[in-house]
C-alpha cells in the first residue's frame, strides 16, 4: 500500500519531524471508552498512543512500517506496544479491534487504489460497529498550494498531489473522495479544521469518525 521510497523519507526524518495535528479527545470519548481495543495505522513514532495511555486508555497497539519511528517510539515510550510492519496488510486478525487510528497516513498514500486497500484492511480488523477515526488533509486554496497541485498533476494524474523538495509525495483531498473512501461506515463526524503542517505551514484539513456497518 506505501511507496518503499516513501518508506526511505520517514527513516531518514524519524528524529526530526514532529506530528502537530491535534487529536480530538473530547470527540473521541463520545465514542470509545477506555477498555475498548484501539489499534493506531500509521502510528509515527506513537504520539497519540501515548496520549491516550496517559488518559487511562490501555487496550493500545501501534503499528507502522517505518523501522526508523517505531525504535524512536520504543524509546520515548517503552511501554508501549509498537510493530513494524512491511506495510502492504495490517498484520492482525479479522474483526480484532473496536477502535483504528489513521492520524495523517492518507496524506502520504496518494493512490486511490492503495488508500481504498487500507480502507478495507481497516475494515477487516474492526469489529463489527467497530470505530474508525481519521485526521487528514484537505484541498487549500492558496497559490502556493494550487500551484504545485497544478504542477503536479501531469505526473500523478491527480489534482492535490505534491511532491517536497527533499522528495516525498503526499496529497490533499477532497471532502467529497474522503466520504467516497469511507462509505462502508456510517458517518458520526465530520469537522473541518485548519492545522499546522509537519514543515511549519498551514492547511485545510478535518476529522471523521465513522462506525462500521
Amino acid at each position: 500500500m506505501h511507496n518503499p521510497d516513501q518508506k526511505h523519507y520517514w527513516d531518514e526524518v524519524t528524529e526530526e519531524k514532529e506530528f502537530p495535528t491535534p487529536f480530538q479527545f473530547a470527540e473521541f470519548e463520545k465514542y470509545v471508552s477506555r477498555d475498548m481495543s484501539i489499534l493506531d495505522v500509521g502510528c509515527g513514532y506513537g504520539r497519540t498512543l501515548a496520549e491516550l495511555k496517559s488518559k487511562g486508555f490501555h487496550n493500545l497497539t501501534g503499528i507502522d512500517y517505518s523501522q526508523g519511528m517505531i525504535n524512536r517510539g520504543l524509546r520515548l515510550y517503552p511501554d508501549l506496544d509498537l510493530i513494524k510492519t512491511d506495510g502492504e496488510k495490517v498484520p492482525c486478525g479479522d474483526c480484532e479491534f473496536d477502535v483504528v487510528i489513521l492520524l495523517a497516513v492518507l496524506t502520504s498514500i496518494y493512490h486511490d487504489n492503495d488508500q481504498i486497500e487500507l480502507i478495507s484492511e481497516i475494515s477487516r480488523v474492526l469489529k463489527k460497529g467497530g470505530i474508525l477515526y481519521v485526521n487528514d488533509y484537505l484541498l487549500n486554496q492558496a497559490q502556493r498550494n494550487k500551484d504545485r497541485y497544478q504542477k503536479y498533476k501531469s505526473d500523478y494524474n491527480i489534482y492535490g498531489v505534491f511532491k517536497l523538495p527533499e522528495g516525498a509525495v503526499f496529497r490533499h483531498h477532497t471532502t467529497e473522495h474522503i466520504l467516497k473512501l469511507t462509505e462502508s461506515f456510517k458517518p458520526l463526524v465530520f469537522e473541518k479544521r485548519v492545522y499546522n503542517t509537519m514543515n511549519g505551514h498551514i492547511s485545510n484539513g478535518f476529522y471523521y469518525i465513522g462506525r462500521k456497518k
